[in-house]
């Protein structure tokens, strides 16, 4: 070998490890982000303890996050397409890294709340740069063991997150309660910012999207109009404006469509590409994943507080609990895709939302035998079958949703399945004032919470069933096979990550 032949092949390979170390980076990012959403839920009761948080302001602890996640997503991938993905993914991690430091050292409830709306954004500026980035590194052939890499931190996350939070708030280190969960992100967050700057290659699409700063404020004040009186309507005794308000977020809503509109004709770059609706399988498969965000947003929040607070169980106690759960889901969601889908179809998603209502039915049922006197391991069951349903719903659904979109507006579409997830999941955390505190009164005297809130948890979960139900029959309208399963079809959910071209966004 001459020395110019050894040379291309020390450069090939130093090229290749960049690239992995470049990945572990963004991965590490996206596990980050991935923790914090559900380490925070299993600390919310030592939050409302510790810091004096009303039961309004732990609702916002949560669903500010979602909100600002989800307003900021399409704009996140947006801005990145456009001043560089390396660019906004380092600005996003930064900003949370500080927004994490910030929660952690919170003097107050509201600067607490203030502080994850700030993450959220963050996050909604770091989190669509990691399929970018993926993308502009690495070639098709490879990216099917990237994406199956990516899959596993995903389930890693969703298991270790609530085992992590409970750990580290039954520790209380140092006395700080609870404030760890958020500190943890400090050491994590300024090591993948300094390896990224110099690891990360810039990317840009070469024909980006304009921003529509218009349609982001619309889609905002409209849901701020709709969540806020949600969330303080049952504290502050349903005031008259609280009704205007819920009322007035859907002329805001109506404005939003009909300036998207104009925007699409005038420039071609409206933050919600409306022409899609059109398209019977992706409104179904928004309607979906929107109820779908609906119902994890009720669940989640009220299973923390009815286990934490209205039985009485330690942080670890309740994350132990939830280990089933996410071992389902991780195993039901690599049969769907990898067993089910190709074989059943639409069947697959179908028969999870039906399994998740029975494991919701089971669950319903056992609160109401045990009672206070439950035990963990009597929650195993429902939580399994809770979780095979779910496994079953959440990996075919974006393919499903994407299978008949027209090529060109694929990463346009993904980035809208995503944000209306997060927001679904920021209204349903919204709702718990009305399924779940409605119900549980007031002034309660310490004999009275257990019993209260296991009422408060069953009639939640009736609510929860009821929305599965209706994600039942709004899937008869997804195509009965993804494109991807009919032979000779390119998988469409993965068109914005195998076309030549840069996608407008990737999230």
């Amino acid at each position: 070998m001459t020395s110019t032949e050894q040379t291309l092949t020390a450069q090939q390979a130093a090229g290749d490890r960049r690239r992995w170390f470049a990945l572990a980076i963004v991965m590490t990012a996206a596990f980050m982000d991935l923790v914090d959403v559900t380490i925070v839920n299993i600390a919310i009761p030592s939050i409302r303890q510790d810091a004096g948080a009303s039961l309004s302001q732990i609702q916002w602890i949560t669903a500010g996050y979602a909100l600002a996640f989800a307003a900021g997503l399409i704009t996140g991938g947006r801005l990145g397409d456009i001043h560089g993905r390396r660019r906004l993914f380092l600005i996003g991690i930064a900003g949370f890294t500080l927004a994490s430091a910030l929660c952690g050292f919170a003097a107050n409830p509201e600067m607490l709340v203030a502080s994850r709306i700030l993450q959220g954004g963050m996050a909604a500026m770091m989190v669509p740069q990691v399929l970018s980035i993926v993308h502009a590194t690495f070639p098709a052939h490879e990216r099917g063991k990237v994406f199956g890499l990516f899959g596993a931190i995903v389930g890693l996350g969703a298991v270790s997150g609530p085992l992590l939070g409970a750990l580290l708030t039954e520790w209380n280190l140092f006395g700080l309660q609870w404030r760890p969960i958020f500190l943890i992100n400090l050491p994590v967050g300024i090591v993948a910012f300094l390896l990224g700057r110099r690891y990360i290659t810039e990317s840009r699409a070469p024909k980006a999207m304009k921003l529509d700063l218009v349609g982001v404020a619309l889609v905002t004040l409209g849901l701020l109009m709709l969540l806020y009186p949600l969330t303080r309507g049952r504290e502050l005794g349903w005031p008259l404006w609280g009704y205007l308000s819920m009322a007035g977020a859907f002329a805001v809503f109506a404005a939003l469509v009909a300036y998207e509109r104009r925007k699409a004709a005038r420039d071609g770059s409206p933050l919600i590409e409306l022409s899609l609706f059109r398209v019977k399988s992706f409104a179904a498969g928004i309607a979906v994943q929107t109820v779908f965000g609906v119902a994890l947003g009720i669940f989640f929040l009220v299973w923390t507080l009815y286990m934490q607070i209205g039985l009485g169980w330690r942080p670890l106690r309740a994350g132990l609990t939830g280990v089933p759960f996410s071992l389902a889901v991780s195993t039901a969601a690599g049969m769907s895709v990898q067993k089910l889908v190709p074989r059943f179809g639409r069947k697959v998603l179908q028969a999870g939302a039906l399994t998740m209502a029975v494991g919701v039915l089971v669950y319903i049922w056992e609160s109401h035998h045990y009672g206070l006197g439950i035990a963990p391991w009597q929650m195993a069951l429902p939580l399994v079958v809770m979780g095979v349903g779910m496994g079953l719903i959440v990996a075919p659904l974006t393919d499903a949703v994407l299978s008949e979109v027209p090529r060109e507006h694929a990463g346009s579409a993904s980035g809208l399945i995503n944000t209306v997830q997060q927001m679904g999941n920021a209204l349903g955390l919204g709702l718990v004032s009305v399924v779940f505190f409605g119900v549980i009164g007031d002034r309660l005297t310490r004999a009275q919470v257990g019993p209260a809130f296991v009422n408060g948890f069953q009639h939640a979960l009736w609510w929860v069933a009821g929305v599965m139900g209706v994600i039942f029959l709004l899937m008869s309208a997804l195509p009965k096979r993804p494109a991807q399963h009919v032979e000779g079809a390119e998988p469409a959910g993965q068109e914005l990550l195998v076309d030549d071209k840069e996608p407008e966004y990737a999230g």
